[in-house]
């Protein structure tokens, strides 16, 4: 030992040994960080696995020892990650070709699956992206453009979601969410001509919803003469003398009185009739009407 403490350098080569076979046997493992221990290629066991229901700080975090040189740790995060697709045309059942945005957010929650099928979290996200834009065309290639601007959106991301979800177990990966950031038209006539044919439909419904407007009013107008009708009719059954009079002046009125104008201010209307004439008769008292 007084050897070891009179030469310098072997006392630095010795601490610095000491150093390396500390940092090959623990490491701290993070609260957002899944370790699995791997010993030549194979995963042996996993530190800090993620929980659906466990508490924060709670876990497996913390210090943790391994086989210097033998093991190595391989870190995987316990966060939610997110994948974006480029932007990418897909064709409608309508034929119109739509330029879609659209991102997925994953989280890892089989770290020892997760490294079996893709090793690291690059290549699994590398794994995950063109499978997203397979099942948003397979989705969006079954609808029309409207329904992206229809509730029908929200049955259209969980659809995507859940094809998606059953790749991404195959890589101990579950989907949180999945959502479209756009999905536009190409500019230029392509536009213009999904914009008149929108034009058009909402014309055409906008038409029908007044054509039956117009069926009801008739209806309504139909079922209220009717009504009025029966009402005359009970009126004349009661006093048909009364009613006989009140339709007379109601003629009176329409042949006599017209609207005034520029020339007959007054709205007088001269008309020439037999004394004798039955249209009279309710001036002749009961003498008239055939009596």
């Amino acid at each position: 030992m007084s050897r070891l403490a009179r030469n310098p350098i072997m006392l630095a080569f010795v601490a610095i040994l000491a150093l390396v076979l500390i940092g090959s046997t623990f490491a701290i493992v993070p609260e957002t960080q899944q370790a699995v221990i791997v010993r030549f290629g194979e995963p042996q066991r996993i530190l800090n696995r993620y929980q659906a229901s466990e508490t924060f700080g709670g876990t497996g975090a913390g210090l943790a020892a391994r086989i210097p040189f033998l093991e190595q740790i391989v870190w995987i995060d316990k966060r939610i990650q997110s994948i974006s697709m480029e932007n990418q045309q897909v064709l409608s059942t309508d034929q119109l070709r739509l330029q879609v945005d659209a991102f997925a957010r994953y989280r890892i929650v089989d770290p020892l699956q997760m490294y079996r099928a893709a090793r690291t979290e690059e290549n699994l996200s590398a794994q995950l992206q063109p499978i997203l834009g397979s099942a948003l065309r397979n989705e969006l290639g079954r609808r029309p453009f409207a329904a992206l601007l229809s509730p029908e959106r929200g049955q259209m991301m969980d659809n995507i979601q859940n094809a998606l979800n059953r790749v991404a177990r195959q890589y101990g990966a579950q989907i949180v969410d999945v959502r479209i950031k756009r999905a536009d038209l190409p500019d230029g006539t392509p536009l213009d001509s999904a914009y008149q044919r929108m034009r058009t439909a909402r014309e055409q419904e906008a038409r029908s919803i007044q054509a039956q407007g117009l069926k009801q009013a008739q209806i309504v107008r139909a079922e209220a003469d009717a009504e009025a009708t029966g009402t005359y009719a009970r009126a004349f059954n009661q006093d048909p003398a009364f009613y006989d009079f009140y339709r007379t002046m109601q003629s009176y009125e329409a042949s006599f009185v017209s609207a005034g104008t520029a020339e007959n201010p007054r709205g007088r209307t001269n008309i020439i009739l037999s004394p004798d004439n039955d249209y009279l008769r309710q001036f002749r008292g009961q003498r008239g009407g055939g009596q």
